[in-house]
């Protein structure tokens, strides 16, 4: 059975599937289709520290599931612009799970991960696949994966 590794951009998943379907993805049914591909090694979902019930509720149901969740605090600025991305946390973490998998799942859109999935299928004769919403995920990181699969109906709640 295949080793997966499957990595998740909460932030952009929940953005991404809300304005374009103004729906919530549905982790429970993405977990149950990936299982069947092979063995679940590493599953890290990464978000925003909150104190906010619905948040911490959401993140619950998602360690339930069986996802590792990394949280990082929000940082608000004096200027009043926010800081509360995962980018590099997350390209460390494939970085260093990619020679233990054989399959590498990134849920995001975000195409600053292009060069990341172009070098660990490239590095590590990994499988690197996509999930994210068609219409607003990066064609440069589209481009970079062996597979791309959108978010449609079956995957949403």
């Amino acid at each position: 059975m295949p080793k997966i590794g499957i990595f998740v951009d909460i932030q952009n998943i929940y953005y991404t599937t809300k304005q374009a379907f103004n729906r919530q993805f549905n982790y429970r049914q993405f977990w149950q289709d990936i299982s069947y591909l092979g063995n679940i090694e590493i599953a890290n979902a990464y978000a925003i520290a909150s104190n906010n019930d619905g948040q911490r509720k959401f993140q619950d149901a998602l360690r339930h599931i069986g996802f590792d969740i990394k949280l990082k605090p929000f940082i608000q600025r004096s200027d009043g612009s926010a800081k509360g991305d995962w980018d590099v946390g997350i390209t460390v973490d494939i970085m260093e799970a990619a020679e233990q998998l054989d399959h590498i799942i990134l849920l995001s859109g975000d195409g600053d991960f292009d060069l990341l999935m172009h070098k660990i299928k490239e590095k590590y004769q990994v499988k690197t696949q996509v999930i994210g919403v068609q219409q607003l995920t990066a064609q440069s990181l589209i481009k970079s994966v062996d597979q791309f699969t959108p978010i449609e109906s079956g995957l949403l709640k």
